[in-house]
């Protein structure tokens, strides 16, 4: 984990391949953590093409069909998977979520994640 390393604007961490980068004030975050480690495994299982295609591709079909940017980023199954382990959840249908603790405090929703933006 590399805290404090870079990170896109708006979010509160990133995950590439096994490298967690995490904004300093996130570091703290254990439901953040917990997030960003369902993507290092999920980077180890599908091997990096196919984290990027399933990742982007997901991403990219949405905004084509017409969602923002955030509507579109909550959508990608690989987000959708992270937030409901990180969350202790099992259930849902993978269409979306709402994250509900924040990256910065526990009262704010946090900052999307990077590619993993997650």
């Amino acid at each position: 984990m590399w805290v404090g390393g870079p990170v896109p604007p708006g979010s509160a961490a990133i995950t590439l391949g096994r490298l967690v980068i995490v904004r300093c004030a996130s570091a703290g975050n254990e439901r953040l953590m917990r997030h960003e480690l369902v993507h290092v495994r999920q980077w180890a299982e599908l091997g990096v093409v196919g984290f990027l295609r399933a990742y982007l591709g997901s991403y990219f079909r949405s905004r084509w069909e017409g969602l923002g940017h955030r509507e579109a980023y909550l959508r990608i199954p690989l987000e959708v998977q992270a937030e409901q382990e990180a969350l202790g959840a099992t259930a849902g249908d993978g269409r979306g979520w709402a994250m509900t603790a924040g990256a910065e405090t526990d009262e704010e929703p946090p900052l999307e994640s990077g590619p993993s933006a997650g």
